[in-house]
């Protein structure tokens, strides 16, 4: 495994959405004696599949999994992931918002958050500030949204049990609490990233996931 590399993984079936995320990272400073990669996987079948095949492709120790409708924002955010994985060895993976404890429904946005993004108000209104207690020090949390995740260890995604575009991230949180890894959000003062997401078009198999969600994890979840 490369030590000294971060290796960005993006999910993408918009080519437009793709080349303004990759703009934002061109614009990241590097740390010194470190690279970076990045890998897009097209026409996944899943998203837990896509992120499985880039990881195993990529021998980078730091995989940062992020849509492709996010753009960084802060340039130091390399550096930054890069003290927190230092600062203890026992964090696993990290995010921008998260979930202190999940709700019995398993529902994240019902649940008490922390981080800090961006994302659109509505239609083509301004960006607005999105922010969950940002000036509280870095939180452990059970489960952290998918829009970005980076991790420092590679642990498979369940494609076995998430074929879909719902739930992978979740799972992929209570897969690193498994293992017994932290999975952190870190203190933002201002939002490091945005994230573009829009509306929300569908929601027809949230339900069919959330119920796989609580079936597997249900002794984690007790």
């Amino acid at each position: 495994m490369n030590e000294h590399q971060f290796c960005f993984i993006i999910c993408t079936n918009n080519e437009d959405y793709t080349k303004e995320c990759l703009l934002y990272i061109s614009n990241l400073i590097i740390p010194d004696g470190y690279s970076i990669d990045v890998l897009t996987i097209k026409d996944a079948k899943s998203m837990a599949s896509g992120y499985n095949e880039a990881m195993k492709a990529s021998d980078a120790k730091y995989k940062i999994y992020m849509h492709q409708d996010v753009f960084i924002l802060n340039k130091y955010f390399l550096i930054n992931i890069l003290n927190i994985f230092k600062s203890n060895e026992k964090i696993g993976m990290l995010g921008l918002v998260g979930a202190v404890k999940l709700n019995k429904a398993a529902i994240m946005w019902g649940s008490d958050r922390v981080g800090c993004t961006m994302i659109r108000s509505e239609g083509d209104k301004p960006y607005i500030s999105e922010q969950y207690n940002p000036a509280s020090p870095p939180h452990i949390v059970s489960a952290i949204d998918g829009f970005l995740m980076v991790t420092g260890v590679d642990i498979p995604w369940r494609e076995d049990l998430f074929d879909g575009w719902d739930f992978y991230d979740m799972s992929q949180s209570i897969e690193f609490k498994r293992h017994g890894y932290l999975i952190v959000v870190p203190e933002q003062t201002t939002p490091w990233c945005l994230h573009d997401d829009g509306y929300i078009l569908s929601l027809l198999n949230f339900n069919h996931y959330r119920k796989v969600f609580l079936e597997e994890y249900k002794n984690e979840l007790s």
